[in-house]
């Protein structure tokens, strides 16, 4: 240990100025900005004063009373027209026809909802449509379907639409897997 301190103990402690030289010039300084003026005694920064406080003493505000608003009255017979009685519907999510009387082509394999969704764009909501398009009323509909193009081919469309709008369930089931 004798030996390391005398062989580089000079180096040691120039390298040790030279760390405090740094950490002073970093750290120690303040900038000319914050600096004090050492002749006048002030901040070369300007100072910031707040805004004054109101004099408690003041006068309040004079209050303003508020004008009433109402709506003009509506007459009855557009009470009477707004006024609709609902009528409870049981949906069922087995069923195969919507409401609407389109059927539900989400139970096709390879149609999902934004295709769905394209397809009613098309005028397709019907497995019957479906079951008897030629291959001239595919290639029509597969050259509009856009990123879905290739799917009713790939995915037997035609065929499955014909079992369902059959109302073939278990022929479907056994060929294409559960609904």
């Amino acid at each position: 240990m004798n030996d390391f301190v005398t062989t580089y103990g000079l180096w040691l402690v120039i390298a040790l100025l030279v760390l405090i030289v740094v950490l002073y010039l970093l750290f120690g300084r303040k900038s000319s900005e914050d600096a004090v003026d050492s002749t006048s005694g002030t901040s070369s920064t300007p100072t910031i004063t707040s805004p004054p406080i109101a004099d408690p003493t003041a006068p309040p505000l004079p209050t303003v009373d508020p004008i009433p608003v109402s709506a003009p009255p509506l007459p009855e017979a557009v009470i009477a027209d707004a006024v609709v009685p609902t009528v409870m519907v049981p949906i069922t999510p087995a069923a195969t026809t919507q409401l609407d009387g389109s059927d539900n082509l989400l139970k096709m394999k390879g149609v999902g909802p934004k295709l769905a969704a394209l397809l009613g764009e098309l005028g397709v909501t019907r497995y019957a449509q479906i079951a008897e398009w030629t291959d001239t009323d595919l290639a029509a509909i597969d050259a509009r379907l856009g990123n879905f193009k290739g799917r009713p081919i790939r995915d037997h469309w035609i065929d499955q639409a014909k079992y369902l709008a059959a109302g073939d369930i278990a022929g479907f089931e056994a060929k294409y897997g559960r609904l």
